[in-house]
C-alpha cells in the first residue's frame, strides 16, 4: 500500500516505510486475514518549489522574465516624454491614451496596469518593471500620439515593436503568445544540449564535470548509488550544496535518450543495469 505523505517541486520520492513505522500506518494484509502490514509510503507533488526553477531557468542580470501565462502583471504601461515644456492639453491627451490602452487590453483578458507615478522618470519605471519581469513594457509618447502607434518591448529579447493603435489588442496577445513560446523553446534547447549519456564511468564523469545531467545504465541498488555518490565527489572536503558534490539518481526517464542493450552492465560494471537513470551532482 502507498500512500502520499508529502509534496516536493514536481518530484516523486519513494520513502518506504519510515513514516508508517514512526506514526504506525498500517493495513489489512489481503492475502493474510487478520494480519496488518505498514504502508510503503510516496511523496509527489508539484507545489511553489517551481518558483524557484522558473526563476533560475528564465531569469537573466536584469532580475525575473516571467512566462506570460503565469506572470500576474502582463503588460505594464508607461507615459513618455512628458516634461515641462509639454503643453497640458497634450499631457492630459497621452494620459487619456494610456488609460485607453488599459481599458481595451483589459476587456481582451490582459492583465494590464498604467505606471502613472509622476516622482519617478520613464528610465526608472522601465528598469523597476524589468526587474519584475513583466513580459511587455508598452511605451506610449507624445511623438507616438500623433503617429497613432505605442511602443511595445519585450521583456525576454529586450526587442522593441512599433504597434498601431488600431491593431493594440491583437497585436499584443500574439505578443504575449510569442514570448511564451520563445522562453519555452529556449528552455527545452538548453536542457537538450545538457542531457547527455554515458555507458562508462570515465564518460559519466567527465560530462558531469562539463555541468551537464547524464543518463547511465544503473542496477538500482543503494549500494551502487553510495559508490557512485563517493566516486564523482571531486573533494570529500567540500561545503555541502558545492556544485563539485558527488552525483545523485534524479528520476528514471519514461524515455531515455538510448535504450539498454541485452546483457549491459550497470555503471558500476558489477550488476545488470536495469534502466538508464539521469544522475546529477547535488547543490
Amino acid at each position: 500500500m502507498y500512500l502520499c505523505t508529502r509534496e516536493k517541486g514536481a518530484t516523486s520520492h519513494h520513502l518506504g516505510q519510515n513514516f508508517s513505522k514512526m506514526f504506525e500506518i498500517v493495513f489489512e494484509d489481503p492475502k493474510k486475514p487478520g494480519e496488518k502490514q505498514l504502508a510503503y509510503q510516496n511523496s509527489w507533488g508539484i507545489t511553489t518549489r517551481t518558483i524557484g526553477v522558473l526563476t533560475m531557468v528564465h531569469g537573466d542580470n536584469q532580475g525575473l522574465v516571467l512566462p506570460p501565462r503565469v506572470a500576474c502583471l502582463q503588460v505594464i504601461i508607461i507615459p513618455c516624454g512628458i516634461t515641462a515644456s509639454l503643453a497640458e492639453a497634450e499631457k492630459e491627451a497621452l494620459l487619456a491614451q494610456c488609460s485607453l490602452y488599459l481599458s481595451r487590453l483589459q476587456k481582451n483578458g490582459i492583465r494590464v496596469k498604467v505606471d502613472l507615478r509622476d516622482n519617478y522618470s520613464p528610465g526608472w519605471k522601465f528598469n523597476h518593471w524589468e526587474l519584475k519581469g513583466v513580459p511587455v513594457r508598452l511605451e506610449v509618447g507624445p511623438k507616438d500620439l500623433k503617429q497613432g502607434q505605442c511602443m511595445a518591448v519585450r521583456r525576454d529579447t529586450g526587442e522593441k515593436v512599433t504597434v498601431p493603435e488600431a491593431e493594440a489588442e491583437i497585436r499584443l496577445t500574439q505578443l504575449l503568445e510569442d514570448i511564451q513560446n520563445n522562453l519555452f523553446k529556449r528552455a527545452s534547447d538548453d536542457l537538450r544540449k545538457h542531457m547527455v549519456t554515458a555507458d562508462t564511468m570515465e564518460q559519466f564523469q567527465k560530462e558531469l564535470d562539463q555541468g551537464r545531467i547524464v543518463q547511465i545504465p544503473f542496477c538500482g541498488k543503494i549500494e551502487c548509488e553510495d559508490w557512485i555518490k563517493k566516486t564523482t565527489a571531486k573533494d570529500q572536503d567540500l561545503e555541502p550544496g558545492a556544485p563539485s558534490m558527488g552525483a545523485k539518481s534524479l528520476c528514471i526517464p519514461f524515455k531515455p535518450l538510448k535504450t539498454l542493450q541485452v546483457d549491459q552492465k550497470c555503471v558500476c560494471k558489477k550488476e545488470p543495469a536495469k534502466f538508464y537513470t539521469l544522475f546529477g551532482r547535488s547543490y
